[in-house]
């Protein structure tokens, strides 16, 4: 059986822990003795859930995308995270991590982003819960997701650049951590993938669960059935992959399916596509798979897209990688932006660069005839229109 959780050192397998410099160690270890009494506190779930249903708008439809099957001969439904206030599934593990900071008595409020999805979720949610944001984002993505950068002001956060290394998603994480040792006392670090050191993997993978907890509601009403034959999911660090897989773990039956940038392609040196190309390290504070050199340093990651665009993947992926419970395959940016504008035109549904990934796939995998296929739809393409309309043309 597989669980969703980590031990009791914080570790999936052989992946994961707690890497933190001596500064950090008191908020990491209040975390991790304290998240899950409050997360489980019934006041807690009462109004996390309240606002996930009248402030984000869940469920969010599961919708039967009637053409694409026809064409694929399966049968594929879009779990449509684009449709959720602020337009993917980052509000989810935004709003709960909020949250919990007031109840930690937290005064500020720490994140990093690539896309600017997260960044706009924690916005957004801090706005909501009246606390101050610092976005920290790759100057890099600051151009190539000029929208996003600009709700995040406008919501009233702080958008501070990364200009130290590739200048993208990995580097505004270095700088969040920075911000973090800096302030240690009153400064909560809302984490916005499934990476980093304990309990964070587990703590986001927990807030995103809502994702196949509703999945498989809502199939049983589709389907008369709980589970899907495949889910699939985009995956750069893994929080909307990993919410797909949750409650579809144990089930051995359900086939789990990640797919990575693979930027230029693996083995051009131009990719993101960490479980194929990656090796054993340490990266954020937790033992995972990397893209690093013989020597140890890590290696610039490259994507179209900002928010796949990471050296890394959450440990949990890691450890479903190497035990073989998950597939992980990678996708092209030609790939992904032809996939984008298949959708698009084909369903009227413009998704995120990030969830193109996952599109792709279906024109790449082999499904058996008429099984039933989940896809998470992560994010909505508005932040992205820009690039595409610069390949179209």
């Amino acid at each position: 059986m597989t669980s969703p959780d980590a031990d009791s050192k914080g570790f999936f397998g052989d992946f994961g822990g707690a890497y933190v410099p001596e500064l950090l160690y008191a908020n990491i270890h209040e975390l991790q003795t304290r998240y899950r009494s409050i997360v489980e506190d019934e006041s807690f779930v009462t109004e996390w859930k309240s606002l996930l249903r009248d402030y984000v708008g869940r469920p969010s439809p599961l919708y039967f995308s009637q053409k694409i099957s026809k064409e694929i001969g399966i049968k594929l439904y879009l779990k449509r995270e684009d449709l959720n206030h602020t337009g993917s599934h980052k509000i989810n593990n935004a709003l709960g991590q909020a949250l919990l900071a007031k109840r930690l008595g937290k005064t500020r409020i720490i994140a990093e982003t690539g896309a600017g999805q997260h960044g706009v979720a924690t916005a957004t949610a801090c706005a909501l819960v009246d606390l101050p944001c610092i976005v920290y984002m790759g100057e890099i993505d600051m151009g190539r997701q000029a929208p996003n950068v600009k709700r995040m002001k406008y919501l009233g956060a702080d958008v501070v650049p990364a200009t130290s290394g590739s200048k993208v998603l990995k580097d505004a994480a270095n700088e969040a951590i920075r911000d973090w040792i800096a302030h240690p006392e009153d400064t909560h670090y809302l984490l916005g993938s499934a990476v980093g050191p304990h309990p964070f993997p587990e703590m986001v993978a927990y807030f995103q669960s809502i994702i196949s907890e509703e999945i498989r509601l809502q199939l049983k009403e589709h389907e008369g059935r709980e589970y899907p034959d495949t889910a699939i999911a985009c995956i750069g660090g893994g929080s909307n992959a990993i919410g797909t897989f949750y409650h579809f773990l144990d089930e051995e039956n359900v086939k789990l399916i990640g797919v990575e940038a693979a930027g230029e392609g693996v083995g051009t040196g131009k990719t993101a596509a960490t479980i194929a190309s990656g090796t054993e390290g340490i990266l954020h504070g937790s033992r995972t798979l990397l893209l690093q050199t013989e020597d140890g340093q890590v290696q610039e990651a490259y994507s179209l897209s900002a928010g796949l665009d990471y050296p890394g993947v959450g440990p949990q992926h890691a450890h479903l990688a190497t035990t073989k419970r998950a597939l992980y395959v990678s996708v092209t940016d030609s790939e992904a932006l032809e996939a984008a504008q298949w959708l698009s035109q084909k369903e009227g549904i413009i998704p995120a660069l990030e969830s193109a990934h996952a599109l792709a796939y279906l024109k790449k995998g082999e499904f058996q005839e008429g099984e039933v296929v989940v896809l998470c739809l992560s994010g909505r393409g508005d932040k992205d229109m820009a690039t595409y309309l610069e390949e179209v043309s």
